[in-house]
């Protein structure tokens, strides 16, 4: 072999490894990401440079994570993460029911199926402080055993969560399809009437329905269409309960109870309770149950009401 031959060789050897490591005025190829398979699936994002070492720089800051803020949902699935906003929304629930607290009390109720019915209404602001309600409990009810009745704010609703007599549990959703009203009566006292329609919340699919009709008639007396429809049927009455008052007759307005104003509820106070040496009213069981777990809390809002009321 020639003495030029071998230089050239040599050279072609020399230029081939330095394209290969990318030289010879050749550019770099740069490596592209792997094309996604699915139309579902995207290339990672390239990662960033790492810094060199450096003594003179300081060590990257350390990121800390917010807190959680938990969200507290009601039955209705009702959140709120302000405290303000939450006793706003707990005062709404309790103004909204506040009309139907005409059913607190006893009762004795009776069915065209000679169904005996012995319903008390209570309210009930302990179990779910987030969430008052009005609460049903009746031994023998065939069709409402237990019932806890409150409002959704969010869907301005009530909603009404049922346990029959055979322990199956049903929630049921609506609004006044005829609105409260207090008319004259024979003794010309305010009555009050209303009714409220409930539908049982299924799925679509559901092999029935049932629904629930609450009608005020009078101080005294309530009664409850009860109604079922099948498949894609119309609704047909199932029975009808009706029930008359155990004992006093509540009043009506909320000026009427002077001193036996309940200071929970703002209803007629029947049962006297007692803190820091002063003596209040409360409508129930329920209001009685809730103050006697935080007496302060209450005195300082029925206080507070009464500076309002008080005119300037």
């Amino acid at each position: 072999m020639s003495r030029r031959i071998l230089l050239r060789t040599v050279a072609n050897w020399s230029c081939a490894g330095l394209l290969l490591f990318g030289g010879c005025g050749q550019p770099t190829p740069t490596p592209t990401a792997p094309q996604a398979e699915s139309a579902g699936e995207q290339a990672a994002p390239a990662a960033e440079p790492v810094a060199a070492a450096d003594d003179n720089v300081p060590p990257p800051s350390r990121r800390h994570a917010a807190p959680v803020k938990l969200n507290l949902t009601s039955a209705g699935g009702e959140a709120s993460a302000d405290p303000v906003d939450e006793a706003a929304r707990v005062d709404s629930v309790m103004a909204a029911l506040r009309p139907l607290q005409i059913l607190l009390g006893r009762w004795n109720g009776t069915s065209r199926k000679a169904v005996l019915d012995q319903p008390e209404w209570v309210w009930d602001l302990t179990t779910d402080r987030r969430q008052p309600a009005l609460v049903l409990t009746s031994d023998k009810g065939i069709y409402i055993h237990e019932g806890r009745l409150t409002f959704l704010t969010a869907s301005q609703e009530y909603e009404f969560s049922v346990k029959d007599g055979e322990g199956n549990r049903r929630v049921y959703r609506g609004v006044f399809s005829r609105p409260v009203q207090d008319v004259p009566g024979d003794d010309q006292k305010p009555q009050r009437t209303y009714k409220l329609l409930l539908t049982e919340v299924v799925p679509q699919d559901a092999p029935e329905q049932w629904q629930l009709a609450i009608g005020q008639q009078e101080n005294n007396r309530y009664i409850v269409e009860v109604d079922r429809k099948r498949g894609s049927g119309r609704f047909q009455r199932v029975d009808t309960v009706n029930t008359q008052r155990e004992g006093t007759s509540f009043a009506i307005s909320d000026t009427d109870y002077g001193d036996k104003t309940c200071l929970i509820s703002q209803g007629l106070g029947t049962i006297s309770v007692s803190y820091a040496g002063k003596s209040y009213w409360v409508c129930c069981t329920g209001c009685k149950a809730a103050f006697e777990e935080d007496p302060k809390k209450w005195v300082a809002k029925w206080e507070e009401m009464q500076k309002k009321m008080k005119p300037d």
